[in-house]
């Protein structure tokens, strides 16, 4: 059953993403899963919202190329209707000290994370106010944005632009009841931190243990919930402790 308001999640075909979208799949939402080039594994998350007896729709664009997130959107939005909520989730990473970090490390990184947020969000906001019923703007940052990690200088810039780009936004909008926050997670179960020494992570994490993409999930449904409409302007870090 679907409360007829709908949530776009970027990067919704894996991961954390995936996670969330199939938890707002659950609370009702009708969920749009963005990807970018695995549409089989978005068809998936699809599925298991539907199996589920939820709602959910496949967009497919990459969130760097800001012509065709605008085109994709624009042609969405027409077909489907305003969206009440965007999580925009996807993002890459390009690691490297930052002595020898070459431009297109940082360029990609930096144009994915960051400038993504612009070319998914600013195109659907004024859509959103349209619809006179609030709504979300969730920005996956990471705690490394929050508090550094050698060796991601390019990953730690564009995570903590989010969180002052959140900020501001909020500012912007909290007269229209829309609110604007960013989830920080930790190092989490997934394929982003599967290949990285478990042992070095686990030392920095007070309790001993990776977070699950459903914990980060939950924390995502919550803030799309009404009962977290006076939360804005906030960086929620979910991350065992590390700071």
């Amino acid at each position: 059953m679907t409360n007829n308001r709908r949530i776009l999640v970027t990067g919704g075909s894996r991961g954390i993403g995936r996670s969330i979208a199939t938890e707002l799949g659950r609370a009702g939402f009708d969920v749009a899963i963005n990807f970018r080039s695995r549409e089989d594994a978005a068809l998936e998350v699809q599925k298991e919202i539907e199996e589920a007896g939820g709602t959910a729709s496949l967009l497919g664009f990459d969130i760097a190329d800001r012509a065709a997130a605008a085109a994709a959107l624009e042609a969405d939005v027409k077909e489907r209707g305003a969206f009440w909520g965007v999580i925009a989730n996807a993002g890459v990473t390009a690691d490297g000290l930052f002595a020898s970090m070459d431009g297109e490390s940082w360029d990609r990184v930096l144009h994915t994370n960051l400038d993504g947020f612009y070319n998914v969000v600013q195109p659907l906001v004024m859509p959103m106010v349209r619809l006179r019923d609030g709504g979300r703007v969730i920005a996956m940052s990471s705690v490394t944005g929050i508090g550094g990690n050698p060796g991601q200088v390019n990953y730690a810039a564009s995570k903590a632009g989010l969180i002052g780009a959140v900020k501001a936004l909020a500012k912007e909008l909290a007269k229209r009841k829309i609110a604007i926050n960013a989830v920080a997670p930790g190092f989490i179960e997934t394929d982003m931190v599967a290949e990285l020494p478990q042992d070095q992570m686990l030392a920095q994490v007070p309790m001993q243990r990776l977070g699950k993409p459903e914990e980060v999930a939950a924390l995502v449904r919550f803030l799309c919930s009404d009962s977290a409409a006076y939360i804005t302007g906030q960086a929620i870090s979910i991350n065992g402790g590390m700071v």
